[in-house]
């Protein structure tokens, strides 16, 4: 399955568009007909693989908003820190 991962996330990274890899998920940001023409050719290049693609998608819409995929981690980040400085406290 490597293989079959490894040419979707090629697709990905060659999109042009903001992304991450983990080690179960890859994540794409921009709008959707961009996001969209790229699950499609990621679907492809895993087609050729073998006649079977699964494939998980999870969308979060946000109209005029861009760069969600760090602020997030950024707001989530920020959010710790407050919580471990009000631990740090006692409170």
């Amino acid at each position: 399955m490597s293989a079959a991962v490894a040419d979707a996330v090629l697709v990905v990274r060659s999109s042009g568009l903001p992304h991450r890899t983990d080690s179960m998920f890859t994540t794409v940001e921009g709008d959707w007909h961009e996001c969209m023409e790229v699950v499609r050719r990621a679907c492809e290049a895993v087609g050729r693989h073998g006649p079977r693609v699964s494939l998980v998608l999870k969308a979060d819409i946000r109209p005029g908003r861009t760069g969600e995929m760090t602020a997030k981690l950024d707001r989530l980040e920020a959010a710790v820190e407050r919580a471990e400085g009000e631990a740090g406290r006692g409170q």
